[in-house]
């Protein structure tokens, strides 16, 4: 049976988080209009995460969606980091399949449909970039290819860059996960854990053209980065993780 909100939402929902994006919010979502236009079957929507920005965000934002019906614009009050925009973001999202990506620009939105037909190909619940030949620091890319290892180890969950947020997935993967702060880094360990079935594939990553990462530098970023997996791990010990099926009622004998 068809997961979709309403008869009318559209089958694909993009989420897209921004925080002080002004310089790159227009671009992204004018190219993931010319990217999805005509080419999802059953329609489209994105939405526009705006993540407390005090630049033009907000702004720019509401002229895109003046511009596409079906663009819509949601803002988060205050700043609230990564994960809470994404909840927001699928929170409202009202397609059988999201997708999301990040704002700044380096994410690639052809890797879209691709990503949508490895999904369906391999039936799976979640398909997960791999960033090649990513294009980011030294430093960002020795940190996230040591948390990877330690995350990978301890959650088992066989991920390669959980720091891709270029996913598309079926709406039944958030039903049940709880997010929290950083939750973003986990979440397709959290989907996994509940029983959903997660696949990965390479996508492209560009370098970034405007401004710099908004969302955590350094050894901070390693160091809450290895305090989380810590905290994931209890939590897999610990959590029930369950289906219900429910029997079907016999008639009583006449």
């Amino acid at each position: 049976m068809s997961e979709r909100q309403a008869e009318n939402s559209p089958y694909l929902s993009v989420s897209v988080h921004f925080y002080n994006e002004e310089e790159s919010i227009e671009e992204v979502c004018e190219e993931v209009h010319q990217v999805l236009d005509g080419k999802v079957e059953g329609g489209w929507e994105l939405i526009m995460v705006n993540d407390g920005s005090t630049d033009r965000t907000p702004e720019l934002m509401e002229g895109l969606a003046t511009k596409y019906p079906h663009f819509r614009g949601i803002t988060l009050i205050p700043n609230s980091g990564e994960s809470a925009a994404m909840e927001a973001g699928f929170r409202a999202a009202r397609g059988e399949v999201i997708a999301n990506m990040d704002g700044d620009g380096q994410n690639d939105p052809k890797d879209f449909l691709p990503l949508l037909e490895e999904m369906q190909k391999r039936g799976v619940d979640m398909m997960c970039g791999i960033r090649a030949n990513r294009q980011d620091t030294w430093f960002r890319r020795f940190s996230s290819r040591f948390a990877n290892g330690i995350r990978s180890w301890l959650l088992e969950d066989n991920i390669t860059d959980v720091g891709c947020s270029l996913r598309v997935f079926r709406r039944s993967c958030i039903r049940d996960v709880g997010f929290f702060r950083h939750s973003h880094r986990y979440f397709p360990a959290l989907v996994i854990h509940r029983g959903f079935k997660v696949a990965e594939m390479p996508v492209n990553h560009r370098p970034r053209k405007h401004g710099t990462s908004k969302y955590g530098k350094g050894f901070a970023r390693l160091w809450a980065g290895i305090v989380d997996i810590l905290g994931v791990f209890w939590l897999k010990k610990r959590a029930h993780c369950y289906r219900v099926r429910e029997v079907p009622c016999q008639k009583p004998p006449q």
